[in-house]
């Protein structure tokens, strides 16, 4: 549908070489305004989720072997969206202009008169290698270096590319998608009077999780690669700097390298877990099963706020609870001066951190982060009699007000949010799970457990799939839900927080050992 009034825009973006984390601020913001996001095979899909979600998400899934999207095709769409009012990002792997095609699509927009606009990315021909440890230029081993095409455009009458001279050139060859071509490189160079002896690299999928990195020589680099059965996408790199990979191999030395960990939390609040994640090494892999929604009324919350004076204390059981209570309190035309005459209480540091965010800080932060540690300790404080008011979740466990109630307090249990099932792409992590591809699977929660075994068909379907999986759970209470659904848990920290659990999960593989779960409080 044509949008009257607003021009659209092409915008081609460059998406990196793999990792997420590579994809430049501008593109994404560009994915942020986007009505229409086209993306190919090499451009990490996670990046999509940048994207507003009435966007309109188009594969056209350019890859080197096989069936693909025709060129004429994806340009034509271009055109039409960018010519219906849309913003139109075109997200490409690597760098739009380095052996992606970007030129072309260029032309033809800009021959059809529409608005475009280049996004440099970060080109796998630099980035891949650095993570594989290998400079492209060096002060004392390489001054020059060349990128090269390893897939020729079939049509061309002839080879444009001058084997003699890349045979006597003295810096870094990099190639771009010669896997298919590589005994003709190979073949062409050494005929050309190149060193059997030059070092070479060959790098499939890097910058991410699954990185495979091959180093040999010219003269044995082909035998190598197909002993080990290395495909597309592959760098190669050839000449004196691959030498450093031995000191300078970064990536694939972490501790977490080459494992995909799912995390099932909440959208909103994976994205410390997955950035701790990253930096041990893991791929991330974010499969939310529950969604934070409001829930059907804000009127009881609303009604607590105007009597906050009478309540002694006010309890956070989850960081989740915090930003809506805080914001209803701003719609009644409150801050946090209201909150003077109560006490606080939040179940664990990071609620606790959320709170500092609006200046707040609790009285009490429980040794044991889970309901009974705040049972424990506000039994040591005393709260006879007391009035409490515990903004939470519409369904949790009952053992904390019930509890309090017993102590002798009146507890008022309010919900200021919900969780629901959200869609899921459960056909993909299904195949990853199937073939292996799967390292571990983490759950913080019990909703995230329950929810989990619901989106893959239940407890009878889930267990084989996960059978040869890292189950790992924030704590006990989760872990024994995982228990009660046929799940083996071999990772669960002593302390109840994302940090923990992350840093559990890298001794579990470091050592290759279990974690002890009967360590369980």
């Amino acid at each position: 549908m044509t949008k009257p009034g607003r021009p659209g825009k092409v915008y081609l973006v460059g998406a990196g070489p793999g990792d997420p984390g590579l994809l430049t601020l501008k593109g994404k913001e560009c994915l942020e305004a986007a009505d229409v996001v086209l993306y190919d095979y090499l451009a990490n899909p996670v990046l999509l989720q940048y994207a507003p979600a009435t966007a309109q998400r188009i594969y056209v899934g350019r890859r080197g072997r096989g069936r693909y999207q025709d060129q004429a095709d994806i340009n034509r769409l271009l055109i039409e969206r960018a010519k219906e009012g849309n913003v139109v990002v075109r997200l490409k792997g690597g760098d739009p202009f380095v052996f992606g095609r970007g030129g072309e699509e260029a032309e033809a927009v800009a021959a059809a008169g529409v608005d475009f606009e280049i996004v440099s990315g970060v080109t796998a021909a630099v980035a891949v290698p650095a993570y594989a440890g290998i400079p492209v230029t060096h002060r004392t081993l390489a001054s020059t270096v060349t990128f090269v095409t390893g897939h020729e455009d079939p049509a061309k009458p002839a080879t444009l590319l001058e084997w003699p001279k890349l045979a006597s050139a003295s810096g870094t060859l990099v190639f771009m998608m010669g896997m298919k071509n590589l005994p003709s490189i190979v073949g062409h160079l050494l005929s050309e009077g190149r060193s059997p002896d030059t070092l070479v690299a060959a790098i499939r999928w890097g910058t991410k999780a699954d990185q495979q990195t091959i180093v040999g020589t010219l003269g044995d680099i082909v035998a190598k690669a197909e002993a080990a059965h290395l495909e597309p996408p592959t760098v190669i790199v050839m000449g004196e700097v691959v030498r450093l990979r031995k000191q300078l191999n970064w990536f694939e030395t972490k501790p977490l390298f080459g494992k995909r960990i799912v995390l099932t939390r909440a959208q909103e609040q994976a994205r410390e877990f997955s950035q701790l994640l990253a930096a041990y090494g893991a791929e991330p892999v974010e499969v939310p099963t529950i969604q934070i929604v409001p829930p059907a009324s804000w009127q009881a919350i609303d009604d607590a706020i105007t009597r906050l004076s009478t309540y002694q204390w006010l309890i956070f059981t989850s960081v989740n609870g915090v930003r809506p209570f805080m914001e209803r309190l701003h719609a009644a035309g409150k801050d946090a001066r209201a909150l003077a005459n109560l006490r606080l209480c939040a179940i664990g540091p990071r609620t606790a951190q959320e709170l500092g965010t609006y200046g707040l800080s609790p009285d009490v932060v429980p040794a044991e982060f889970q309901a009974e540690g705040v049972i424990a300790a506000l039994a040591q404080v005393g709260i006879r009699e007391s009035h409490i008011l515990i903004p939470r979740a519409e369904v949790a466990r009952e053992i904390l007000p019930e509890q309090l109630r017993e102590l002798g307090a009146v507890v008022d249990v309010i919900p200021v949010y919900r969780t629901i099932v959200p869609t899921a792409d459960v056909a993909s992590l299904t195949q990853q799970l199937h073939d292996g591809q799967v390292a571990a699977v983490t759950f913080t929660s019990s909703s995230t457990v329950r929810n989990f075994v619901e989106l893959f068909g239940g407890r009878d379907a889930v267990r084989p799939l996960v059978a040869r999986v890292v189950i790992a759970c924030i704590g006990p209470i989760t872990a024994h839900t995982a228990e009660e659904y046929g799940l083996t848990v071999t990772v669960m920290p002593a302390e109840n927080t994302v940090p923990a659990l992350a840093e559990a999960i890298v001794r579990h593989f470091r050592e290759g050992a279990q974690v002890a779960v009967s360590t369980r409080r």
